[in-house]
């Protein structure tokens, strides 16, 4: 692989592939283009009775771009990572650009959770999450995925399927279903900052109206 520029990253994400590294010491960055892609549906998203008890607490806050490199630096702080300091690096210049977002969990002044992902057109392309409490990062990705549907986007790439997504709403589709819903997200226009985060209600509202 050439140069990896952020203009580079950009248009690969546009033909819906991304970058990994197989763990933080290895320099070498390939492409991947899964042939079953991960999503969530943004009006399907599950909030069980236990995650709904914790986004109504409140000891904790929560912030959109206020700590991206918190947030990058919390999903890499880990065993095993495909985030290595060239990565790190690419994400930073689209997140100066732009072109990358973080939503963060505070409590108090300690960093407990996040969620960090690419923005394109109408198209939000979750990269990693990270949680240091309990339930941080599923408050974490609440709060996004309402946040997203109010600012106009119709895509949300969770990349893989795990357990973890599958018990939150995400499904899984063929890579050609996936290609056609991202062609159509990026000719539309969505502002991540166009809104301010969601509050509790309106996040726990649609739990309501999704059950």
């Amino acid at each position: 692989m050439g140069e990896l520029t952020p203009e580079l990253l950009m248009r690969a994400y546009a033909m819906g592939v991304f970058p990994m590294a197989e763990h933080r010491d290895d320099p070498e960055i390939f492409w991947v283009d899964p042939i079953h892609r991960g999503i969530f549906p943004l009006d399907l998203f599950h909030i069980s009775r236990s995650l709904a008890r914790s986004i109504r607490r409140a000891n904790y806050n929560l912030t959109l771009n206020q700590n991206f490199e918190g947030v990058l630096d919390g999903c890499a702080n880990r065993r095993e990572t495909w985030i290595n300091a060239k990565i790190r690096n690419l994400y930073n210049s689209l997140y100066n650009n732009g072109q990358a977002h973080s939503i963060e969990v505070w409590e108090g002044p300690h960093l407990i959770g996040g969620v960090y992902g690419v923005t394109l057109g109408a198209a939000f392309f979750g990269e990693s999450m990270f949680s240091r409490r309990t339930d941080a990062s599923k408050i974490a990705l609440a709060f996004l995925v309402e946040h997203l549907r109010r600012c106009g986007f119709i895509l949300f790439d969770t990349q893989f399927l795990t357990e973890h997504l599958i018990t939150l709403g995400a499904v899984e589709i063929p890579r050609e279903s996936f290609k056609k819903l991202l062609n159509e997200a990026i000719q539309r226009e969505a502002d991540l900052m166009s809104q301010s985060l969601p509050s509790v209600s309106d996040v726990l509202q649609r739990k309501t109206q999704t059950s």
